[in-house]
């Protein structure tokens, strides 16, 4: 019995040799190097620390995976999601915006605890260069299927599309065939996941560690594949019990386009800001107006924010804000920040800087408004704007500018802005966790593009133990 049409494109795919272009190449070492930087930024944090490590303690693995930023040695389907969690946990990773959104780079926490892992033991001497590919085909699977299906609206967590990607690219890097590869995206696609906990009132941390259970999960079935496992051909068209009809209302999943490398070229990053990319112009836009409103936040009466429908339908959020992923996923509490300090880090999510009444004052006079063309061009392709704009209104009836931002840094369009921020934020993340000659000679190896890509994986991952 033939593969549905969808799995069947997944696994040609994942196992057809790719030869990426510099564009494509040059960018994914980009998202390498943020999304290493986010996992040890992440690790300051005891949230997210309490959750790595092995599950009995005190176990090292023979030819385990190592986890950045720690010196643990993993069964790679934990060390999967160990990398994962840490990639994702504070929202400061590369995003993806379509019909469905979503942050690809979640999908390195599976394809370096494998390559390390099949490295480490002698199976393949893989080298980071083999890990980007990996990763610019993992990013084009999980973006395509996103341009035009729109996963959050029947209740659908996107990190599925993590799940589905990794379990593509990992089968193949085990050595999967391409039936091997059908098998195992087959088992990902039945295993959806709901998005209760990144919504009101269950807002809750899951949201930080799904995407590092997408990762383990895609290890683990990815593995069973290529011991045999079975799959299951009509998944997604199966009358009553496939995918699209549970959960589509019997509608077709489309492929908007082949898959290339166009996800990875036109990926978005977040430079500036630990915060929900729907909201990272309205950050921008608060900055510029905050010197401006400094010495005036008592007579503010009213802060007027322009955005697009999907800002308004995912982090408009009133009322008690009860964690910090409550927090990183509210545009007024993203807005009020910067408008009283001119700045965000992760550490206004937590609860000590939420203390402060000021926070939840401006947010009680905040208005937010659709502008149709702002939701307009979200939407299309050659534009892919992620526009706000932040007016504040003061007692005495005056207002400052309409600061309006209609591209984040991280876009394509503001690249060459972006990428010498980029380096820089990966710096800071880096010395938290690393100081001296390791932060020095980690810095000088991801500054060298040709020796990055010819370096071992084993030796990459061994800049971060």
């Amino acid at each position: 019995m033939p593969f549905d049409e969808v799995i069947d494109a997944i696994a040609d795919y994942a196992v057809s040799p790719f030869d990426p272009g510099e564009e494509a190449l040059a960018t994914a070492r980009y998202t390498l190097i943020d999304s290493i930087g986010c996992a040890l930024l992440a690790q300051n944090y005891p949230a997210c620390t309490k959750l790595l490590g092995p599950h009995v303690t005190g176990t090292e693995v023979p030819h385990g995976s190592r986890v950045p930023g720690t010196g643990f040695v993993l069964d790679p389907v934990k060390a999967a999601f160990d990398l994962g969690a840490s990639i994702r946990w504070l929202d400061f990773n590369d995003t993806w915006l379509a019909a469905e959104w979503g942050h690809p780079s979640d999908n390195y926490g599976a394809i370096l605890a494998v390559a390390d892992h099949l490295s480490r033991s002698g199976q393949k001497a893989l080298t980071v260069r083999d890990a980007l590919v990996a990763a610019i085909k993992a990013y084009e699977i999980q973006g395509v299927l996103a341009l035009e299906n729109s996963f959050n609206r029947v209740g659908i967590d996107h990190v599925l599309l993590v799940k589905v990607a990794s379990t593509a690219v990992v089968t193949a890097m085990l050595g999967g065939s391409r039936e091997q590869v059908a098998n195992a995206v087959s088992n990902a696609w039945i295993e959806t996941t709901l998005r209760t906990y990144r919504h009101a009132p269950n807002t809750g941390s899951r949201k930080s560690w799904a995407a590092g259970d997408a990762c383990a999960r895609a290890f683990q079935l990815a593995f069973m594949a290529t011991r045999g496992e079975m799959g299951y051909a009509s998944a997604l068209t199966a009358p009553s019990w496939g995918f699209q009809d549970v959960w589509f209302g019997g509608r077709n999943l489309k492929l908007a386009q082949p898959f290339g490398s166009y996800v990875m070229e036109n990926i978005l990053f977040k430079i500036s800001f630990p915060a929900e990319f729907h909201a990272q112009t309205a950050v921008e836009a608060a900055i510029h107006l905050h010197p401006a409103v400094k010495n005036r936040l008592d007579e503010i009466e009213k802060i007027t924010i322009t955005t697009q429908e999907s800002a308004i339908r995912i982090i408009d959020k009133k009322g008690p804000l009860n964690n910090p992923a409550d927090r990183d996923h509210c545009i007024q509490y993203m807005t009020a920040v910067p408008l009283i300090k001119g700045s965000l880090t992760a550490d206004d999510y937590e609860d000590e800087a939420a203390a402060d009444p000021l926070i939840d004052a401006l947010r009680a006079k905040m208005v937010l408004q659709e502008d149709a063309r702002y939701t307009r061009e979200y939407l299309e392709a050659d534009k892919r704007s992620i526009a706000n704009a932040v007016q504040v209104t003061f007692t005495d009836g005056t207002s400052t500018d309409n600061s309006v931002v209609e591209y984040p840094v991280g876009h394509r369009r503001r690249r060459t802005e972006a990428i010498p921020l980029l380096m820089s934020k990966f710096e800071a993340n880096l010395r938290t966790r690393f100081a001296g000659e390791q932060a020095d000679a980690a810095i000088r190896a991801v500054q060298q593009p040709q020796g990055l890509d010819a370096m071992p994986v084993e030796a990459f991952m061994t800049l971060f133990v």
